[in-house]
């Protein structure tokens, strides 16, 4: 914990217009703590944030990657200061301010906003797939390069490097007691290898992506329940726009938990894949041919990526994900092994759903 005397004088340390009264804390971030910077009269209000620098290990690139990212989105809405995060900068001129260790950064409190946690209906699938079309589509001819802030995000040939040499080391001992499992990674390791072989080659063009495309990463206006923008910039980058489509379908459909230890409870709801996948397209009409075949084949990809990941954990000793139980993130493996299935079972759908909409 923080004390508010030491919050204070963090927050001076940025560029803030008007007499700061408190700093208290907002939500409770899964990777960063956020704070809520409140000021006097009509000053604007801000959000702190401490950035996880273990899982952000290089913070300055990371913030040049959303003040480009959120320049160029400026430059082309009606009202810049809504539509968008504004980053404000330290009083030496930095994104950031490091702060015994910590990196620290701010943004602009946009007021009147209202966001979800869960998508548990069409219609708000549909609004959460106009989100990431809008942001992608607004930066479609976005041309600066990115930093790479996280190495080998969804590149599944990375990831099976780190596997291979998780499996080779087996240091919590549990390879001999998971042959079916394993069995459902390599049966799919060619396939997987293939779809990114497309990226590699440049037949799937990459774009700036989001990377995190869940529901409460897109922020609604209170008045008027419409779309306004995508938040939460951290894993801004450059890859294929699949993988933002890819992790949403993964999020928005599951109708069971992510860790749900009956896998009776789940499944890929084709009503929310198709809710979701018009409101992405409605907005997001620059996908080329190949991106369009590959559209639906990327919720596969990325629900695969991340069975291979909770499974990589366990045989690792659960040193990455944080965990509850002693088999938590094998039960998750499992869920998300079951909603890979539906989502191989219903694929053929999926496509036609794609075809008509494009």
């Amino acid at each position: 914990m923080i004390n508010k005397d030491k919050l204070l004088e963090i927050a001076a340390l940025f560029a803030i217009e008007g007499e700061i009264s408190e700093v208290k804390a907002l939500g409770e971030g899964f990777i960063n703590d956020t704070f809520v910077v409140r000021t006097q009269g009509t000053a604007p209000d801000y959000i702190l944030q401490r950035k996880n620098h273990i899982v952000f290990p290089d913070v300055p690139a990371m913030m040049e990657n959303i003040r480009a990212v959120t320049e160029h989105i400026k430059s082309k809405v009606e009202d810049p200061m809504r539509e968008t995060l504004t980053v404000v900068p330290a009083k030496d001129g930095k994104l950031y301010a490091e702060v015994d260790g910590n990196f620290w950064a701010v943004c602009r409190f946009i007021e009147n906003t209202a966001s979800y946690d869960r998508a548990d209906t069409p219609e708000l699938a549909y609004q959460g797939g106009v989100g990431i079309g809008r942001f992608q589509s607004l930066l479609a001819d976005f041309e600066k390069p990115l930093h790479e802030t996280i190495k080998g995000f969804h590149n599944i040939r990375h990831r099976f490097e780190q596997w291979d040499a998780t499996i080779a080391a087996n240091p919590a001992g549990r390879v001999a007691e998971l042959s079916e499992e394993i069995g459902w990674i390599e049966s799919r390791r060619e396939e997987m290898l293939a779809f990114w072989s497309l990226v590699e080659q440049g037949v799937i063009p990459t774009h700036v992506t989001h990377n995190d495309t869940k529901i409460s990463n897109i922020l609604f206006d209170a008045p008027t329940g419409k779309v306004l923008c995508a938040i939460d910039l951290d894993t801004v980058m450059s890859s294929t726009s699949l993988n933002d489509f890819g992790d949403a379908i993964r999020s928005y459909t599951n109708t069971g938990a992510e860790d749900d230890p009956n896998l009776e409870n789940v499944s890929m709801s084709l009503e929310m894949f198709r809710a979701y996948a018009e409101g992405y397209l409605s907005e997001q009409r620059t996908l080329c041919p190949a991106e369009l075949q590959w559209l639906a084949f990327s919720a596969r990809y990325i629900t695969y990526e991340q069975v291979l990941r909770f499974l990589m954990d366990y045989i690792d000793g659960d040193k990455y994900y944080k965990i509850a139980y002693a088999d938590h993130n094998l039960v998750r493996t499992r869920a998300q092994y079951k909603l890979l299935q539906s989502m191989e079972a219903q694929y053929d759908q999926m496509c036609e759903i794609v075809r008509s909409l494009a």
